[in-house]
Formats: structure tokens, sequence, C-alpha cells
């Protein structure tokens, strides 16, 4: 909706977070829109190109404090931050329900909470997923050497997140780049940045340290110009599988690692056993659930043909049972679409399938009137032409059928059957394999999020997504003297004495292994270089 400047400049005004401090965007006002109603209630002070590029620098100078900074320490600061976030709580939640458009309860359940425990679970955790892994030498010539992998923070992580979920995406990417060490550029979408700016708030109240983490409100240009600059270290992107691609290709131009989080198409497969009321109660959930909006959403059903009508017909009933309204009113289930574009793909998902012959069980049109409501739908005798079975709809769509998909991103099976749930779970080629429930993994901070095929690469949760924000850094330390034996100079005893380390290690025999290590220990040079008393703890790598 286009307001008049003088409109604009009277709502209540939104800054960045750069340095620790509140930053004037000089790129002018953007509305921020509550979905219900189609009516602006802020506005957000836009940074230009140069201000959102003097985050980086922000997060460079910040960086070789926080990164010397004790790992326990570390995990203290994101205890004051979940001490920050709980003491805002309400207000974050009611936020994110008037900014995005879902229900509060479902704010709570979906945002709230999961961050909570996210933030707990590094707390907790992260000083032992950490700790150096002592490293033994397979290597017999090496074995006199002290090894280890430790790991090291990547430096300035840019996390570049949607809408739909504005506080559970990144406030977790955050905190899992800030345990390992990182700092942090966080770019929120601009449907969700009234909220991601408030994580920047967050991190004041929570004392940590200026720089470490920096909130950017920006336009979309600003945005791809940011996954381009050579400053970020790491980039965490989560959104579309289309603008992934284009993050992915900007980020080549520097060999800057990415971790990318992207769009599902993901199937429910309702097997004959399955208890149908707890199936169709199950998926309505997971295919509704912040009105469709979520990349772990159920957008098709694989049912077997023996329980298709009965199963049919408990997910119409339960589907018409939902109430679409106000999300700030107690008892909505479905709130409105974020933006009006999303609204407009659906409706032109649905109408492309009803045109080629799928059949509306429930829902399938917009009503009239203000806000991006759409109604939960289920559509029946879907081919797999239809673009609603090939693309992601990212709305409160269902279709009822099996077909393939290049997305692998979450699968859910339904079952009564431990052979058939172990079946599904082996062979369903997914990031996220779910037994007889769907969506929720996301809200367990110890499981890893990610996805396979178009879905994504890398993960951004539990112990997985901690060593994501690391770099594996091997260390060696020999205590020793004098030359190596394969150093300088070459000489006939050193070819002898690595002709007869060959078949020492190597030979098909015991016997001839025996013999060649013999003649090795009969060498002063490998005696003195490699040390009996090591070689003699080797013993299993000689037999």
């Amino acid at each position: 909706m286009s307001l008049p400047d003088a409109a604009l400049a009277a709502l209540p005004r939104t800054r960045s977070w750069i340095g620790g401090r509140e930053v004037e965007g000089r790129a002018g006002l953007a509305p921020a829109t509550d979905p219900a109603t189609g009516e602006p209630f802020a506005a957000v002070e836009r940074l230009d190109a140069e201000q959102a590029g003097a985050a980086f620098d922000a997060a460079r100078a910040a960086f070789p404090a926080w990164s010397a900074t004790p790992v326990r320490a570390r995990a203290r600061a994101l205890d004051a931050l979940r001490a920050a976030l709980l003491a805002e709580a309400e207000q974050l939640a009611r936020l994110v329900s008037r900014e995005q458009g879902k229900p509060v309860a479902e704010a709570w359940a979906a945002e709230i909470l999961p961050s909570l425990d996210a933030l707990a679970h590094l707390a907790e955790h992260a000083e032992a997923a950490l700790q150096d892994e002592p490293v033994q030498a397979h290597s017999l010539l090496q074995a006199h050497k002290q090894a280890r992998i430790v790991r090291v923070p990547c430096g300035v992580v840019l996390a570049i997140t949607p809408w739909n979920f504005p506080l559970a995406l990144p406030l977790p990417i955050v905190a899992t780049a800030l345990a390992a060490g990182n700092t942090v550029v966080l770019k929120p979408a601009p449907a969700g940045v009234l909220t991601g700016l408030r994580i920047g708030a967050l991190a004041r109240r929570a004392g940590l340290p200026d720089g470490v983490v920096n909130v950017l409100a920006t336009d979309d240009a600003v945005a791809a110009a940011l996954a381009a600059d050579p400053r970020p270290d790491k980039i965490v992107f989560v959104g579309s599988t289309a603008t992934g691609r284009k993050v992915m290709t900007a980020a080549a131009a520097n060999l800057t690692p990415v971790v990318l989080e992207l769009g599902g198409k993901d199937p429910a497969i309702v097997c004959r056993d399955a208890d149908l009321d707890r199936a169709a109660q199950g998926i309505a959930w997971g295919a509704f659930v912040n009105a469709g909006q979520t990349c772990a959403s159920v957008e098709r059903v694989f049912v077997e043909q023996a329980v298709a009508e009965p199963f049919l017909a408990q997910l119409v009933e339960r589907t018409r049972a939902l109430r679409v309204g106000d999300p700030g009113r107690a008892g909505t289930d479905l709130g409105p679409l974020t933006l009006a574009r999303q609204r407009t793909i659906v409706v032109e998902q649905v109408e492309e399938a009803l045109r080629r012959g799928a059949r509306c069980l429930t829902g399938g049109a917009a009503p009239d009137g203000p806000g991006h409501f759409f109604p939960p739908t289920v559509l029946a005798g879907v081919d797999p032409a239809m673009r609603v079975m090939r693309e992601e709809t990212f709305g409160p769509v269902l279709p009822v059928m099996s077909v393939p998909s290049p997305y692998g991103l979450t699968a859910s099976g339904w079952t009564r059957s431990e052979a058939i749930a172990a079946r599904l779970q082996r062979e369903l080629q997914a990031g996220v394999v779910t037994i007889n429930d769907c969506v929720a993994s996301f809200a367990e901070p110890a499981a890893p999020w990610g996805g396979i095929k178009a879905s994504g690469i890398g993960s951004t949760h539990g112990r997985l997504g901690l060593l994501e924000m690391t770099q594996p850094k091997f260390v060696s330390l020999d205590r020793g003297r004098g030359a190596e034996l394969w150093w300088y100079p070459y000489d006939r005893e050193l070819e002898e004495i690595l002709a007869t380390t060959a078949p020492a290690l190597h030979a098909r025999t015991l016997r001839e292994r025996l013999a060649a290590q013999l003649r090795l220990l009969a060498r002063r040079r490998v005696r003195e270089r490699v040390g009996l008393r090591r070689l003699l703890g080797q013993l299993e790598k000689l037999f």
C-alpha cells in the first residue's frame, strides 16, 4: 500500500543496529503492513548500500575479541540473550502476529518457545560440541606426533532470513554463529523486519559486545549486494530455491562458503495401516500451520488407494473446522498470508489445477474484503503436470496424489507398522523424515535441519548446525629433535628404510610384515627418530 510521505513519517519508526547502536537510515522509509488489514502500522528507516556494508566492518572489528572469548563465557552470553527474550516474549509474540499474520498462540508455539529452547540447548552443549578432537596417527612414521582437530570460527557470518518465521529462523542461526565464536550481520526480510530488528535490541539488552550482532533493514537490491560482498566469511541463506541459486552464484565469485535452507514440496505418505484419525489431524496441521507458509509444510499427500476415501473424508472434515480470521483474536486457527503476491501465487496454482480437472473438496477461492486471506483448501483429482503438484505453493493448499519431486527437505510417513516405518525412514529422500508426525522436528534444537537436492546445502540446527559455523583445523605437535626421516638429504639408507616400510605396513601376510618390521627395527635411524616405545604402542598397525 502506498502512503503519502507525511503519513508514513507520522508512523512509529524502527532503525537498524550496527556496532551496538541504532543507525538512522539514509534510504528512506518503508511501511510495515498488517497483512490482516492491509494497513501500515509502523515505518522502517532503510539503510543505503554504504551503510549496510559498514556492518561488515563493525562485525570484523568485534571478531578478534569475541572469537577469543572462551566458549563457556559465550554460553553465558546466550543465557543472557535468552533472559532478554523471555522478558519480552509477550510483546514479541504479538509483534510477530501483527507483522507476519500467524495467530498469537502459533507465535508462541512456533517462534518464541523454539527460540528459547535453541538458546538453552546451545548454552548447555556448545562447549562439549566444540572441544578439540584428538587424532591418532594412522601413519607409523608419524606416530611420534601429537595431533588433534580444533574447531575455529569462520569469521563474519552474513545471515539472510525470510519473513515466514521472523524470529524462530534468524535467532537460532545468530545464536549458533555466536556460540561458535563468529560475529554476525543479519539481514531479515522486509516483511518481517520489525521482528528481526528486535534481535539487535535483544543483543543490546543482553550486554553482548558492540558489533557482535548487527541487524540491517534494507531493500532487496541492497541484500543482493551483501551476498556479493567479499567481506563476509560465510553466508547462511534461508528462503526460496530460486533466490538461493542467486545467493550461491554471488558467493561463488568470492569463494564464500554458503549454507542454504531452501524450499520444499514436502510429501506425507499415508499407508493402508495408518491411524487415519491421527494422520488426518496431523496432516491438516502440517499443511495449514502458518497458513501453509512453511518450507516444511505438507504440500502433497501420498495415500494408498485402499484408504484414500476414508482418509480424504476425515481430512476434509478437519479442514472445514479450521477458523480463519484476525490472528490477534483468541480462537483463530489461520491468519492471512503475509504478502499479497504470495496469495496471488496460491490463487494461480489453484485456478490452474481446477481448469485442468482437479476437484476442490473445500476452500479454493480468496474471500472479498481486506487482508491477504485464503481459506484452507483440499484438492483431489490432481495430476503430476499441474503447478500445484510440481512447484512450492507456500500457502494453505493441499493436493492429494503421488508424484515425483526435485525437492527433498522433509517427508512424513503415517503407519502403524514398524517395518514400514523403518523402510520409510531408510528410503525417503529428504533431509528430515518423521513417522506419524510432521514439521515439528524444527522445534527440537538437538535435531539438525537442512535439505537435499533443491532444498538446500548444509544444516542450521543441532550439533551439525553448530559445526557448520566453524572451520576444522588440523594441528600437530612434534616434540622431537633432529630431522624427520623423510627430510633432506635423500640418500641410499633413506631409500632402503622407505622401501622396507611399505611391506612392513601393507604386505598381504603377517609373516611378510613381521620380516619387514624386524628389518626396520634394526635400523638405528628408525629407532632414534620414531622411538621404540612409540613403535610398540602402535602394534595394532603392525599386525
